[in-house]
């Protein structure tokens, strides 16, 4: 090490060298938004969140026109069945819904994306003949998954001069211009994997047959059918060559317009021709429809476009952006009635960008309060301002270096990514100030040194404390590498976060090794003459500093200067109380907070040897302190509830309410624009669309009874395109809530008045990400649940309804966001053959359903090709004739010899219920009861309670479950679960490699386990500080009209994954102390080898009192740099806060380590000499 340190410190041109790459480097590829213009921008990819979702395929088969029952059972249940040998496979979930099957394979996480794709096509390749009906063909889904929906729009006619709405289109123009036009423009853009179409109508020619006009020229069916098929097609001929020129030759007969399919020929009577016009109305009409959109009470059309799986969101949504730019000026555009132009034009209405900012905006913002904060407590702390700008330089350049290593690695910077350098600022500031203080220390023996001496006095003084400092980071690093060991959506949650703490632990370890010696070599050689100095100060430093001697006036002044024009910057960026009271106020309360902090501490430095004598000679009365520490910290970690992850406030609601199972689409369509007009009547909504039924993707299996309503709400603070608040003339922040609205939960509880609509379900409060994650791990619509499986879905009705007023009943429970997910309930109109009739007449059943099925749904005889426009043709009775159950009687059907017969004479008509959609798992029937908890109550303390109850009820017969059927508990629990499982593998792992550290440094088990009891009481420190959070009676006081709770987002904390993440993080950092103040005590030892108990304590406290300062100091930069951390409130911050509280609250007590450590050691050492005179004697 000392050859390492020496050679840069020697060699100090390839230490610029090194230097100035990273500041390159560093400004190239930072992910915030900085353009300086002078260094090319090559920035790390930015993401909101990290993507956590399951590795899912979807497989989804068209077959129109059928009941969801008969889609179960001859498509999706054998698929499943051929798809289950499948390697890698997880689980298999199916839904059977009208004319659509959806079928979910789960790949372990360890499969690779694209090598499942490659053996699904295999299989479905494969397929032995006959397992399908005959037609119907499964297709891949898109290689991506619902997280991938990044770009939500609709189309709108606006003026191209003024941007503002115009109209002027219908919704069949719309959907035209977005199927064979803006999707495959869109399509095109780099990353995206698919752009779907939602709304409006699809634009078909209808063939309306007239049943009477038929049998009067003796036609059928089958003839009209063939005759509109035959009428449009193109041939090619081959070629001919005239004159020596190559001719190619076609056969023109695509139909073109609605006369075409008018003029074509089914057949001749007496030797005039019978046309398709004189038996049916041919006219233009929209497809059926099986989803759709409406925008704050207006019919839309829209597309979605999805990120291919492993791209970037940010760079796809620009991309995508990029192709819309360079579209827009070739849109489709009309001259209205009152002679202005409008344009077609794509208009986002959820966009991740915002998201992706505003939280990136956050970590912005902390980070750069937190290296201030630092800046400024290291001036204060250390009191010289050489040594204050080597350690303030360390900083931004280790940050900056790892972000050099995550382009390099291809890690995203995330709200997650982004917290691991957040949480390690403290830390990093560290390796600066222990090195830095010895250095000036070293150089107090000789302060005029120059040169070699200058040189030699560095070198021994950053390698003497090396040794400390390599351990201490050591641990922090290796604690965290069972984070690594995360499996499933934790591991994919926290992997990021692993590696930058990791990446800038060791940026500021190997910068403190190899650049901060030769940056303190270069600030001390700089000299300033001294004539100069006096000439400057004799004119503007008042006479009462010419008492003190030249060095130390200058020096404090010249600090004291620095710290208030640090202190007045974080201020008013900061602004901890708020905008409306101004700089100065703030200012005061920086001073006020961070001065407290330092007092405490700089108090402890000075009786830390009174204090210490006073332990080393009660040491049971003060060893009794710590015990009761672990004690409290053990009693509250057994009452604190748990639950996977907190919230991520992603600045926009999912409002996914149900309608009953027999309503249609009207209906659907016009409960979807009142709820959309109402929810739009809020003032804090920005944005209202309602789509009912499912997007044409594979990605959105929707039954036309479910609404999925995207509402965007203000943020609280008017933004700039870059996340940032904006301030109106006076300086304060514009807020846009009204001001009984505090947070997001107020909004949402006006969100649910609003949709209190007769006939529609309540929904849990879920949010666009958040959703799409609980969709895809679990099949659910909601964070928590039931799962239901049973033989048949009457007993799983049964049981999901019993089950659904009981857990209605759970006081935990929001009890108008239960619901039980009705499979059955939809009406039938079944028609049942008489099959003693078809023989007396003749007929075939197949017959008669083709019959059926083509004159009530209609049959699609090809489609048109008009230029890059493609149009189904439709034929089928005409509406009057089928749209009335009374009416269908009359189907007539055709015998062998040419009669048609009413389909009434056939057949006998039933009204029935049935299923609405048909779920399984692993090929078992299964039904969903969601529901959401009641605050902030912790999600595995509800489930409990819950599970509980139904056990209890099942037990007691209050709840009878038909034969074959059980149910389990799912959702975000059971992630929770799983991850726990983990973390009591991970935690102890993490405390045996500390310890394995501690033991690598000192060589005796003894000593490491003094060293390790600082984790234990900072593992307290951490509990007692997260009760605290939860206390109403904490903190709970105003300055300047701001509640102290409110500012520090203080509530309760449930024990998530996050906040063990924060725990693992705590012990890194708890054992430091010690392990510098053990070092020292080690040295101190070897060096007067004391012969006397006397003697023991005397170097005990010689030891603590020369490494108390730099250990006050680093507690006081891993506190103090924090606190921006715990008072963020933007975008980001719920997941930000929790990681931080064990870590502040574990070093607040960890405080204690200063003194257990040498007691112990004491203790040890005594023991040791008294063991050894025994032995003499």
């Amino acid at each position: 090490m000392h050859k390492i340190i020496g050679y840069f410190l020697h060699n100090r041109l390839i230490t610029a060298l090194v230097l100035i790459l990273i500041i390159i480097g560093g400004l190239s590829t930072v992910p915030f938004n900085w353009h300086s213009g002078l260094i090319p921008r090559n920035p790390v990819a930015v993401d909101a969140i990290p993507d956590i979702g399951d590795n899912q395929q979807i497989i989804a088969t068209d077959w129109m026109g059928r009941s969801p029952k008969d889609i179960q059972e001859q498509v999706t249940y054998p698929l499943t069945t051929a798809l289950l040998g499948i390697p890698g496979v997880k689980t298999i979930r199916s839904s059977s819904m009208f004319g659509m099957s959806f079928i979910y394979i789960i790949f372990n996480d360890d499969v690779d994306f694209y090598w499942s794709r490659s053996r699904i096509l295999e299989k479905l390749n494969s397929l032995p003949a006959g397992l399908l009906p005959e037609g119907v063909k499964p297709t891949l889904g898109p290689d991506a998954t619902a997280l991938g929906q990044i770009y939500w729009y609709t189309l709108e006619g606006r003026n191209p001069k003024t941007g503002k709405p115009a109209g002027g289109w219908d919704p069949q123009e719309l959907r035209t211009i977005q199927d064979y036009y803006v999707r495959y423009q869109l399509s095109s853009a780099e990353g995206v994997s698919e752009v779907a179409s939602v709304g409006g109508y699809v634009k078909e020619y209808q063939v309306d047959l007239n049943p009477e006009a038929m049998r009067a020229y003796g036609l059928n069916l089958v003839q009209v059918m063939l005759a509109v098929k035959n009428s449009n097609i193109d041939v090619g001929a081959g070629t001919m060559e005239v004159n020596r020129a190559e001719y190619l030759i076609r056969g023109l007969g695509y139909v073109k317009k609605l006369k075409d399919l008018e003029e074509a020929t089914i057949t001749d009577r007496h030797g005039v021709a019978v046309r398709v016009k004189d038996v049916a109305k041919v006219s233009f009409g929209p497809g059926d429809r099986r989803g759709g959109l409406d925008k704050e009470g207006q019919e839309a059309v829209g597309g979605v476009v999805v990120a291919r799986n492993g791209s970037n969101p940010m760079e796809v949504i620009n991309n995508v952006k990029a192709k819309i730019a360079e579209m827009q000026g070739g849109m489709p555009e009309k001259t209205l009635k009152d002679g202005s132009t409008s344009r077609v034009t794509v208009v986002p209405f959820y966009d991740r960008t915002r998201l992706i900012k505003e939280t990136i905006g956050t970590l912005e913002s902390s980070l750069m309060h937190e290296i201030l904060i630092c800046i400024i407590v290291v001036l204060i702390l250390v009191l010289n301002l050489r040594a204050s700008f080597v350690i303030a330089t360390m900083l931004p350049l280790a940050v900056l270096t790892t972000f050099i290593v995550m382009k390099l690695l291809g890690i995203e910077a995330n709200i997650v990514a982004l917290s691991g350098i957040a949480i390690a600022i403290g830390v990093m500031v560290d390796v600066g100030v222990v090195f830095m203080e010895n250095v000036v220390r070293h150089l107090s023996t000789a302060p005029h040194a120059r040169g070699k001496q200058l040189e030699a006095l560095i070198l021994n003084a950053v390698h003497e404390v090396s040794g400390a400092v390599m351990t201490g980071m050591g641990t922090t690093i290796i604690s965290f590498l069972p984070v690594f060991a995360m499996q499933a959506q934790e591991g994919k949650m926290f992997h990021p976060l692993a590696f930058t703490k990791t990446f800038a632990l060791l940026s500021a370890l190997l910068l403190g090794i190899l650049i901060l010696p030769t940056l303190a070599y270069w600030i001390f050689s700089l000299r300033i003459p001294k004539r100069w100095a006096l000439k400057v100060f004799k004119k503007r430093v008042p006479r009462t500093f010419k008492i003190m001697h030249w060095t130390v006036s200058t020096n404090m002044l010249i600090i004291a200067i620095v710290v208030l024009l640090a202190t007045y910057e974080l201020s008013s960026v900061w602004l901890p109380l708020g905008p409306q009271n101004g700089t100065l106020l703030n200012l005061l309360f920086v001073i006020v907070t961070v001065g407290a902090i330092l007092s405490i501490l700089w108090l402890l430095v000075l009786k830390y040897e009174q204090i210490l004598r006073w332990c080393l000679n009660h040491r049971w009365k003060f060893m009794s302190i710590p015990i009761l520490t672990l004690i409290a910290g053990g009693m509250i970690w057994t009452k604190t509830g748990s639950e996977f992850m907190p919230t991520l406030d992603e600045g926009a609601f999912l409002l996914m309410p149900t309608s009953m199972p027999h309503s249609g689409v009207e209906e659907n369509i016009q409960n979807c624009k009142i709820l959309d007009q109402r929810i739009k009547a809020i003032p804090e909504v920005e944005s209202v669309v309602g789509k009912w039924g499912r997007v044409e993707s594979a990605l959105d299996p929707a039954p036309i009874q479910m609404y999925e309503i995207t509402i965007n709400y203000k943020p609280e603070y008017q933004l700039d395109d870059d996340g940032k608040r904006i301030r109106d003339k006076n300086g304060d922040y514009i807020r846009l809530w009204r001001d009984e609205i505090k947070n997001e939960d107020d909004i949402w509880k006006e969100i649910v008045k609003a949709a209190n609509l007769p006939g529609l379900t309540g929904s849990p409060k879920l949010q666009p990400i958040a959703t799409r994650q609980v969709m895809l791990s679990t099949g659910m619509k909601a964070p928590m649940g039931l799962k239901i499986y049973g033989p048949d879905l009457a007993s799983i009705e049964q049981a999901g309804l019993q089950m659904e007023k009981a857990l209605k009943a759970i006081p935990d429970i929001n009890s108008s966001s239960v619901y039980y997910d009705r499979a059955e309930g939809a009406p039938y109109i079944e028609i049942h053959l008489d099959r003693e009739k078809l023989g007396r007449y003749g007929i075939q059943v197949g017959t008669v359903q083709s019959v059926i099925e083509t004159a009530i749904g209609g049959m699609a005889e090809g489609s048109t090709v008009e230029g890059r426009e493609r149009f189904p043709i439709r034929v089928r009775y005409a509406r009057e004739l089928r749209d009335d159950p009374d009416v269908l009687n009359g189907i007539l059907v055709p015998t062998a010899d040419g009669t048609q017969i009413p389909l009434g004479e056939l057949a006998t008509f039933h009204f029935v219920k049935g299923a609405t959609m048909i779920q399984s798992e692993n090929t078992f029937l299964t039904g969903y009861v969601t529901f959401d908890k009641v605050g902030n109550k912790a999600e595995v303390d509800v489930v409990h309670a819950a599970q509980k109850h139904i056990d209890e009820l099942v037990a007691h017969g209050k709840i009878k479950l038909s034969k074959g059927v059980t149910y389990k508990f799912t959702g975000t629990y059971e992630q929770q679960i799983h991850a726990a499982e983990r973390l009591q593998v991970v935690i102890p792992i993490a405390l045996i490699l500390i310890f394995l550290v501690l033991f690598f440094q000192f060589k005796s088990v003894t000593a490491s386990m003094i060293h390790f009891s600082g984790v234990f009481v900072a593992f307290a420190g951490g509990f007692i500080l997260i009760w605290l959070y939860g206390q109403d009676w904490f903190l709970n006081f105003n300055i300047a009209g701001v509640n102290m709770r409110t500012l520090f987002g203080m509530g309760q904390i449930n024990l998530s994954v996050a906040v063990w993440v924060g725990f693992i993080a705590l012990f890194g950092v708890a054992t430091d102390d010690g392990v510098l103040m053990g070092t020292y005590i080690h040295q101190v030892f070897l060096k007067r080898q004391p012969h006397s108990p006397l003697e023991i304590r005397e170097a005990v406290v010689e030891a603590g009192m020369k490494r108390v300062r730099p250990a006050a100091m680093t507690t006081a930069t891993t506190l103090i740099a924090l606190l921006p951390v715990l008072s963020s409130t933007g975008k980001g911050s719920d997941i930000m806060v929790p990681m931080s509280i064990p870590t502040f609250g574990g070093m607040l007590i960890q405080t204690m380590t200063m003194f257990v450590v040498p007691v112990f050691q004491c203790w040890w050492r005594e023991s040791a000499l008294k063991r050894e005179q025994k032995k003499k004697n």
